[in-house]
């Protein structure tokens, strides 16, 4: 009696587990146009593990016909989430070009450990959100100016509206964009092997603060990248994370993501100022004609981001 009742207390945790996987799924594939399922959407990958729970507990529990519609939605899980850590097999023989994307948290993050980076790393390009003049001019005082000469910044005197790009080469044809709350710029890069290659730093308005604006923000950056041409680079802050189908509509075109390129996956930047975070990833690097060859995050201490460094060999 006592082994019956075990079985189907398994069956009924196994089969709300898979259930719980079967919304993660739902969540990812959907195309939502309503707040609440979109912020619910940012953690379908957390929901999808059930999958795993579920199909061992099923397996326990000896149902074996449950454990095989466990064993399908176990596939369709991984056939969302694993291309993202299958490297990309194909090559460039361009020149390197390591990437380093931070967001500030209000201008608040330590600028030496920034700055620091970008020596440690050899970065040739930052983009940075949530900006303040207060920021740059610590950043200033911590010698980025020795090491990226060059920057178009767009800041704001609080909070988190603005955003720059510095760069080890010169920039020209500076822009700030319409349809933004906060700045979202560019600019070209000309690369003394390369030639001009195009540098992004996005950054759409939280989608929990003005659910609207980031639809329409996020339709605006999609609209912006498809007249894009290789070679470019964007650094961002998009407020969404893979499992977003407004993020994965932006690598429809010739962007690809730094992180899926290596098989890094899903690197996890926020909440990076709390004990059990970060949980979601929401910071991207994004690459067109070039191939990135390795992605990983940095911990800025003051920021509730954590920073992404991306090294990418261009197409030559």
């Amino acid at each position: 009696m006592m082994r019956e009742w075990m079985e189907r207390a398994l069956l009924v945790l196994g089969w709300g587990a898979v259930i719980t996987a079967v919304a993660g799924i739902v969540l990812h594939v959907g195309n939502w146009s309503q707040r609440s399922m979109v912020l619910l959407a940012s953690g379908a990958m957390w929901l999808m593990l059930g999958a795993v729970v579920g199909l061992i507990l099923l397996l326990i529990a000896r149902s074996w016909p449950s454990a095989v519609a466990g064993v399908a939605v176990l596939v369709g899980v991984l056939w969302l989430v694993v291309p993202s850590y299958i490297p990309e097999s194909r090559a460039a023989a361009g020149p390197e070009l390591v990437v380093l994307q931070s967001n500030l948290l209000f201008g608040q993050a330590d600028t030496a450990a920034v700055v620091a980076a970008v020596r440690d790393n050899d970065v040739d390009v930052l983009t940075t959100e949530e900006l303040t003049v207060g920021a740059i001019e610590r950043l200033r005082a911590a010698g980025l100016a020795d090491l990226l000469p060059y920057a178009y910044l767009e800041p704001a005197q609080s909070g988190g509206g603005g955003t720059g790009i510095y760069s080890r080469y010169p920039l020209r044809d500076n822009e700030k964009y319409d349809g933004f709350i906060m700045s979202n710029i560019s600019a070209t890069m000309d690369h003394p092997q390369r030639g001009p290659i195009s540098v992004f730093a996005f950054h759409p308005i939280p989608p929990n603060l003005d659910f609207a604006a980031w639809s329409a923000e996020m339709r605006r950056v999609d609209e912006i990248l498809a007249d894009t041409s290789a070679p470019a680079i964007v650094g961002a802050d998009f407020n969404a994370t893979h499992d977003h189908s407004a993020y994965r509509a932006l690598l429809d075109g010739p962007f690809a993501s730094a992180a899926d390129q290596t098989g890094d996956g899903i690197l996890l930047t926020f909440p990076a100022d709390r004990r059990w975070g970060p949980v979601i990833g929401i910071d991207h690097v994004l690459v067109a004609g070039g191939v990135a060859q390795q992605v990983r995050t940095l911990t800025i201490p003051g920021t509730d981001h954590r920073a992404v460094l991306a090294s990418v060999r261009m197409d030559s």
